[in-house]
């Protein structure tokens, strides 16, 4: 099993910039990929980035492309996303999840953690 804990989370105006972290435990030596997700009110959950635990191979969804990026320090468990240029439509949860495979869908991803409260304001 695996354990994933984000953090980072907050208020920022549009514009800004913010960094999330996610600390995996457990059985790391067990992850393929981790990804981030978001959800915002009303809205599905939908895939932001994912990045393979051992190799750093990337993948983004549109929308985030040239302002996020999804990265890893191989000596931690941690993964971050640097959220740049953030929009006010960027407002969501943010989840971060851990795949047998490099894949966008979320149910591919077998561990979640809790979720971090992401709010741009206009």
């Amino acid at each position: 099993q695996v354990q994933l804990v984000e953090s980072g989370g907050g208020l920022v105006q549009a514009g800004g910039s913010l960094r999330l972290s996610c600390v995996a435990s457990g059985r790391t030596s067990s992850i393929y990929a981790l990804g981030w997700f978001r959800q915002g009110p009303g809205k599905e959950r939908e895939f932001v980035a994912s990045i393979k635990w051992n190799g750093g191979n990337t993948n983004y969804v549109d929308f985030v492309k040239g302002r996020f990026t999804i990265s890893r320090l191989n000596a931690w468990n941690t993964v971050d996303l640097q959220m740049n240029d953030v929009k006010p439509e960027d407002t969501a949860v943010y989840y971060c999840a851990v795949a047998n495979s490099i894949t966008t869908r979320t149910t591919e991803y077998r561990y979640w953690g809790q979720g971090t409260q992401v709010t741009v304001s206009s």
